[in-house]
């Protein structure tokens, strides 16, 4: 007679986040309205953003620094603000409770949230760039050092949105995820370059997240450069700090 045991004891974390990752990607997916904003934004944006210099600096020229800077700004959109104020509006209806009663560490639930943002996030560079291509904008340089610089920026983005949304009220995580949005796309060289500042003000802004990810993806798309360090060390030094830290005073309620 064969005589069935269970077997307590949480799941592998590696098998715990691919589960939570593809629930948090298909709850952002039953969001019709709100992914439709985070596709169609952007696009509209690079679309307009075009059309005061199109036929007075010729469509290239404009098209070249606004691709790159509106996929910053998507990045920065949806693994910032938008993660920010989900989570912490699933913090307020107690969303988040009943995981914290299960055996889903606070990190994986950190880097599932992350990894989900990531994958809405393939889309929306597909489409900036289609657009972009529908523009005449010519990419340069090697895309796989955009693709690591739009990681670590996810990464990094993620991190300090969830660490808002995890110690901050969810009323706060509105005002303050907003809040530094806007401080981020004006100070961090998206909607400005840097170079319009004056030197020293520019040395220090260029550290912040927002610009190391505009000037990442500026100097390898726009002017074919090689491996952005400056940039990619920035952004590493964001993730590194942003995630543990999101995962340690995160709270669930």
């Amino acid at each position: 007679m064969t005589t069935f045991a269970p077997a307590a004891g949480a799941a592998p974390r590696a098998r715990m986040l691919s589960a939570q990752t593809a629930i948090e990607f298909r709850l952002q997916l039953r969001n019709a309205e709100q992914v439709g904003l985070t596709l169609i934004i952007p696009l509209l944006l690079l679309f307009f953003f075009n059309l005061p210099l199109l036929y007075s600096l010729g469509v290239s020229r404009r098209i070249e620094f606004v691709v790159p800077s509106i996929i910053a700004l998507a990045v920065m959109s949806a693994a910032f603000t938008g993660l920010a104020i989900g989570a912490g509006f699933e913090r307020k209806y107690a969303v988040l409770k009943r995981l914290g009663a299960t055996a889903l560490p606070r990190g994986v639930l950190v880097a599932a949230k992350t990894l989900s943002v990531l994958l809405l996030e393939v889309v929306q560079v597909v489409l900036i760039g289609a657009l972009g291509v529908a523009l005449a904008w010519h990419p340069h340089g090697n895309p796989g050092y955009a693709v690591v610089l739009v990681v670590l920026g996810t990464a990094a983005f993620g991190g300090l949105g969830l660490l808002i949304a995890g110690t901050l009220r969810a009323e706060a995580t509105l005002a303050a995820a907003n809040l530094v949005w806007l401080v981020l796309l004006f100070a961090g060289g998206i909607a400005i370059p840097l170079s319009k500042y004056p030197h020293g003000v520019a040395s220090v802004l260029q550290y912040l997240p927002s610009a190391a990810l505009s000037d990442g993806l500026h100097r390898v798309l726009q002017d074919g450069a090689g491996i952005p360090l400056h940039d990619l060390a920035a952004l590493t030094v964001w993730a590194v700090l942003a995630l543990p830290a999101a995962a340690r005073w995160f709270r669930w309620e």
